[in-house]
């Protein structure tokens, strides 16, 4: 794992920055999103037990306890921000980290899964519009097409070469909404992710992110007023706890320092498809785990997404002189 505490990138508008730090950080964008495809493997074991809202807020605390030093040691970096900032950060922590991860985690226990991921494909429409308005971004050469290759791949990791629905009724449920709703805020968070990281180092955007979302979950889980049912035996409880520090550490917190790395040199707009490499992982993950076997559409969506991420890496290099 990185150190949260190691130097760090600064982007500035006034800098250029070179072929080779814009195309590694489009891949630690690319390897810190990947790390998300492990996360529904230890959220639906948890959920076994508490709620969606009461797990959002356990790993909060969790990742906040872990993140807490560094914040403190960049609390420099607090002074002088403005309002823009301000409201950046809340809409990272806030919705970004915690509203998009309950309505996501609640969207897994609602409806068809199936729906609910092929929906979070929808972040880089919503990131492609905020960055053209909020950050003035260009787009790489032939996105719109590169980009409908990478849906089309995501289409096959999820679907296979068969059509997923009957009507529109399974697409229109509490599930689908859900799910729509989180991806809006993450893809919305990417965009003010990028905006932060030139003002301030990375570790301390990630860590705000996980320290400002606890009043409101706390609040949000108190008005819940759900029971919480944790088990009680030492085996479950051990089990339990062992879950929930792989979710909070894993696709959590060590995904998103990754993730913010790679921001500091990548576009909002380009740094949407990089994240496609998160139902990459989720094939591979259902396979180790679940055993269920890569089908040739399966086969066919991995390479259509990774040929689009190839080709945007190489747009990445400055033009010869």
């Amino acid at each position: 794992m990185e150190n949260a505490s190691s130097a760090t990138i600064q982007v500035h508008p006034s800098r250029p920055v070179s072929g080779s730090r814009a195309r590694s950080g489009f891949w630690l964008v690319v390897l810190g999103a990947a790390l998300w495809g492990v996360d529904p493997l230890f959220r639906l074991i948890l959920l076994k037990s508490i709620t969606s809202a009461q797990l959002v807020l356990l790993e909060h605390i969790l990742i906040a306890l872990v993140v807490a030093p560094t914040l403190w040691k960049n609390r420099q970096e607090l002074k002088g921000i403005g309002w823009k900032h301000v409201g950046a950060l809340l809409f990272i922590s806030w919705g970004g980290s915690a509203i998009a991860t309950i309505l996501f985690t609640m969207g897994l226990s609602h409806g068809d899964a199936n729906a609910v991921l092929l929906l979070q494909k929808l972040q880089p429409l919503f990131a492609i519009v905020m960055a053209r308005f909020l950050l003035k971004e260009s787009l790489p050469r032939r996105f719109a097409l590169l980009f409908l290759i990478a849906l089309a791949g995501t289409y096959l990791l999820t679907f296979g070469f068969s059509v997923p629905f009957g009507h529109w009724n399974d697409f229109i449920q509490v599930g689908s909404l859900l799910s729509l709703g989180a991806a809006a805020l993450w893809g919305g968070s990417t965009v003010m992710g990028r905006m932060m990281v030139g003002q301030m180092k990375y570790e301390t955007v990630t860590s705000l992110r996980f320290i400002l979302a606890l009043p409101l979950l706390l609040a949000v889980t108190w008005n819940e007023g759900a029971a919480w049912h944790l088990p009680t035996e030492a085996s479950g409880m051990a089990a339990f706890s062992l879950n929930l520090l792989g979710q909070a550490l894993l696709p959590g917190l060590l995904s998103l320092l990754v993730y913010y790395k790679g921001l500091t040199t990548t576009k909002a707009s380009v740094a949407t498809l990089a994240e496609l490499s998160f139902p990459m992982v989720g094939v591979l993950v259902n396979w180790i785990a679940f055993q269920q076997m890569v089908t040739v559409a399966q086969a066919v969506g991995f390479i259509l997404i990774w040929f689009s991420l190839f080709v945007i890496s190489r747009q990445s290099q400055p033009a010869p002189a």
